[in-house]
């Protein structure tokens, strides 16, 4: 998002608040970012805010947008600003949270006023493409011991096009969602009794394998070593390896034998282990360790969404461990991987740079020097990058992948990040050529990001529609009447013997029901069994996708099949 669509955006969630207030004047602002596909604004407002109130509010902003305030920008001491806003209790809060130097500022336009530090347009006539999309809750500052109050989402371009182009890919999006082709496909489900925990059904679990297959042969490939490590393991562990002081309010605990144990939120500790179960030779390395390890993390159950946020999932993970000299090589080798798997989805990404956080652990100088190790594999694989600035994970910079889906959507997945700190924390060594012992230098790296969420990814990708090889039913066989079941059942055996997923429609309904069927379960081809069919032992192949196909033995359907399946179509 550029800076200008930023400012019109952050100003449109002004413009939201002060249309709010003049309907509800007992309203309590809290915040009004710009986020990346829109705004919104966080109030807490005393009556209860549905579709037909987003309407007034809506047509209020309207008024506002035609009234064309200037948009002015005020400066205030703290004592000033404390008093201005006296009877906001939240925006009390963020101005007694601020550090005692700070330029405190408000921006004006016509009667209302917000503490805010920019930037805006420079006035509300400029916010005329807007929708608001959403009303839902939201803990304020995000922390669930805080109150619940009222999120209002919109959206906002500088041109009507622009807008009626998202709003319908946002249309688009909701007949992709996940969660409802998950239900249709017979895919997952998340029940009740477990929330953000996904239970995968036999057809979800077709499409999971298949990717673990996929995953485990292109890690074969490239040298890599799969490893499984336990699910529970002992508190001083996380306390070693960071994750207490950094992560634990996200962790899940437990005890056993009178001792405190946690169940991952990651694998590399358990990576750590591994590798210290042993001495090695600088001709051990690399080592490059891949897991398919599940992990638990403690998310608001307001986050939660279908398979893309959720408790428990399966990271795609690997663990890499290599002398100073090898990281170049390694990190380029990772990069190439990560092309390999998303090209055979048809997914173009861009890559973003994350450097030091505030809260890191080591020292500066080892940080300059792996940021600057990522950026050379960056340049040498001709990879363009945007930077990032402190948002890299607590033991080192890192790589971040944001895949495009075929509605313009980003997905961060993949993600590399190289740490100098856990090798120090567990005392991992190697014996170098000279006799002493060293200190490696180690990768974290996923390239799906997660099972779930990839299989979340890729059904809205493909609508449910999946490649022939991911295709839970491949083709489903159609007899024309009941006395055709028996050819039918031929060739549903014939192709079944060669290793195709298949399904036999033999319900006592019409042909095009069936085909019907099929095509809104996303069945790739279905193969109607008639007089001729029957004569011939073939089929009328039809195609999801391309319609009738004409006539075919089964033979040269079993070779169209394979073809498809080698190339990934």
């Amino acid at each position: 998002m550029n800076e200008s669509l930023a400012a019109l955006r952050h100003s449109a969630s002004h413009i939201l608040a002060q249309a709010v207030l003049r309907l509800y004047p007992d309203a309590k602002l809290a915040i009004g970012p710009a986020i990346e596909n829109g705004f919104y604004y966080d109030i807490d407002i005393p009556e209860t805010v549905g579709e037909a109130e987003l309407e007034a509010v809506a047509a209020e902003m309207k008024k506002i947008v035609k009234e064309r305030y200037r948009i002015e920008r005020l400066e205030m001491t703290r004592e000033q600003a404390l008093d201005f806003v006296k009877g906001q209790p939240y925006k009390v809060e963020l101005i007694n949270d601020l550090p005692e130097d700070a330029v405190i500022s408000f921006y004006k336009q016509g009667e209302f006023t917000d503490l805010c530090a920019g930037p805006h347009v420079d006035h509300t006539g400029r916010v005329k493409a807007f929708k608001l999309l959403s009303v839902t809750g939201a803990y304020w500052r995000g922390d669930s011991k805080n109150k619940m109050i009222t999120r209002v989402y919109g959206t906002a371009f500088e041109t009507r096009e622009e807008l009626d182009a998202h709003l319908k890919m946002l249309e688009e999006a909701k007949k992709r969602d996940h969660r409802r082709l998950g239900r249709e496909l017979e895919l997952f489900e998340i029940f009740e009794e477990g929330p953000g925990f996904p239970f995968f059904l036999p057809k979800g679990m077709i499409i999971r394998n298949l990717l673990e297959g996929f995953w485990r042969g292109k890690h074969e490939q490239a040298g890599y070593h799969e490893i499984r490590t336990p699910i529970i393991l002992s508190q001083e562990l996380w306390r070693r390896s960071g994750h207490w002081d950094h992560f634990k309010d996200n962790m899940y605990f437990t005890e056993i034998d009178e001792a405190g144990y946690a169940i991952k939120p990651m694998n590399c500790p358990g990576g750590m282990l591994v590798y210290k179960s042993k001495m090695h030779s600088y001709r051990d390395l690399p080592l490059r360790m891949a897991e398919l390890g599940l992990v638990h993390r403690h998310e608001l159950s307001g986050t939660l969404h279908g398979l893309m946020r959720v408790r428990n999932f399966t990271q795609d993970d690997a663990h890499l461990f290599m002398t100073p000299e090898q990281v170049e090589d390694e990190l380029v080798g990772v990069m190439r991987l990560v092309d390999e798997f998303y090209d055979a989805f048809g997914f173009e990404y861009r890559v973003e740079l994350s450097t030091r956080p505030e809260n890191f652990m080591g020292e500066i100088e080892t940080w300059d020097a792996a940021e600057a190790a990522l950026e050379a594999a960056l340049k040498r694989v001709g990879k363009d990058f945007r930077l990032n600035p402190g948002d890299g994970a607590f033991y080192g910079p890192k790589i971040d992948f944001h895949l495009s889906d075929c509605l313009g959507r980003t997905w961060q997945c993949g993600t590399v990040q190289l740490d100098f700190q856990m090798p120090e924390r567990f005392e991992l060594e190697y014996v170098g050529p000279d006799g002493e012992k060293h200190r490696p230098v180690m990768i974290h790296r996923t390239v799906l990001g997660s099972m779930e969420r990839f299989i979340g990814i890729l059904t809205e990708h493909y609508a449910g529609a999946f490649p022939l090889w991911l295709a839970p039913v491949q083709a489903a066989v159609l007899p024309l009447t009941d006395r055709h079941y028996d050819a039918a059942k031929s060739v549903f055996d014939a192709l079944k013997s060669r290793g195709f997923r298949m399904e036999l429609d033999a319900r006592n309904e019409k042909i095009g029901y069936k085909i019907r069927s099929a095509q809104s379960r996303k069945i790739p081809y279905m193969l109607i069994i008639g007089d001729k069919e029957q004569e011939s032992g073939g089929a009328a192949v039809r195609c999801r996708r391309d319609g009738d196909l004409g006539a075919m033995s089964v033979t040269d359907f079993a070779a169209l099949m394979d073809g498809k399946i080698e190339s990934k179509g």
